[in-house]
């Protein structure tokens, strides 16, 4: 059961292992309009399901008697869940003899919810990693039976962070699931004392506020990629921003600007911010290419001076 990209890495490894496993059925989320077009788009886990032959079923909910139906007459021994996107009913949860275990991109109970790897971005954490744990009524609260760590480095982005973990994740499934189908696996209960939580992006998350200190800026822009994105206002139109790095404040100034005035450095448009400076590194006005911010100064000399936001 799973619906990104991250799930779909996942999926493909446990297809490779016959050995070790069948997998009788694929459970994703419905097709979603997307683009400027609004057609359909069909999940990553759906296209590797349906290149591989199996049976692919996009319930519009789990909690219906008629989704537990048909999972009973799939009769699995074991659900395996990766970034599904909806909580799973007792009902469902209880159908599997051996469980249901959810491969989670956080090191628990840090980060549960939905959006733990733009969470650890945005926190600033420099080590995060995955969980394997077996699933309970609660959100990601369930007995962890194993974990993997891996290193945030300074420019990893959500997308890049995401696609190692997908990796990291599909591995220790396939290390662990021999072991606890043996019976030779422990879960070992979360300290719920120190869970954190994340809740699903929205497209207002990206919204830069420069009233905030400018490292939070940065790992907000690194956070936000892919999606929703970073941006702000000039000129009455929409600016992304698309690679930031943080630079001291010029404690030289006599009266500084305030947040959101454009400043120049090195002959590169920076940020006035709550705490320091943000330099802009990658911008894109709306209807226009991304680009350089310092090809965008050339062309746009006004830029400075000016106030974002």
């Amino acid at each position: 059961m799973g619906t990104p990209d991250f799930a779909a890495v996942i999926l493909q490894r446990l297809l490779q292992r016959p050995d070790l496993v069948t997998v009788a059925a694929v459970v994703t989320q419905p097709d979603r309009p997307a683009g400027r077009g609004r057609r359909l788009e069909q999940p990553p886990v759906k296209m590797v399901a349906a290149r591989a032959g199996v049976e692919v079923v996009p319930p519009v909910s789990v909690r219906r008697p008629r989704f537990a139906a048909w999972l009973r007459r799939v009769a699995p021994d074991l659900l395996l869940v990766a970034a599904y996107g909806k909580i799973l009913p007792p009902a469902v949860l209880a159908i599997p003899p051996r469980g249901a275990l959810n491969i989670h991109a956080s090191l628990l109970p840090r980060h549960r919810g939905a959006s733990p790897v733009s969470a650890a971005l945005l926190a600033g954490d420099t080590v995060t990693g995955v969980s394997l744990m077996l699933m309970n009524e609660a959100m990601d609260a369930g007995a962890v039976l194993a974990t993997a760590t891996e290193p945030i480095a300074p420019d990893d982005t959500t997308e890049t962070l995401t696609e190692r973990l997908s990796a990291l994740g599909a591995t220790l499934l396939i290390e662990t699931l021999p072991q606890w189908l043996a019976g030779a696996v422990t879960a070992q209960p979360q300290d719920d004392s120190r869970a954190t939580y994340c809740r699903p992006l929205r497209r207002d998350d990206g919204r830069l506020e420069w009233d905030a200190p400018a490292a939070y800026l940065a790992r907000q822009v690194r956070a936000m990629i892919p999606w929703p994105g970073t941006y702000t206002n000039w000129a009455g139109q929409q600016l992304k921003v698309w690679a930031a790095t943080v630079l001291p404040a010029d404690d030289g100034s006599a009266t500084p600007p305030v947040p959101g005035t454009v400043v120049e450095q090195d002959r590169q448009p920076a940020v006035v911010c709550g705490e320091g400076l943000l330099a802009l590194d990658q911008v894109q006005l709306a209807g226009r290419r991304r680009m350089a911010a310092a090809d965008f100064l050339r062309g746009q000399r006004a830029f400075v001076g000016t106030r974002l936001g």
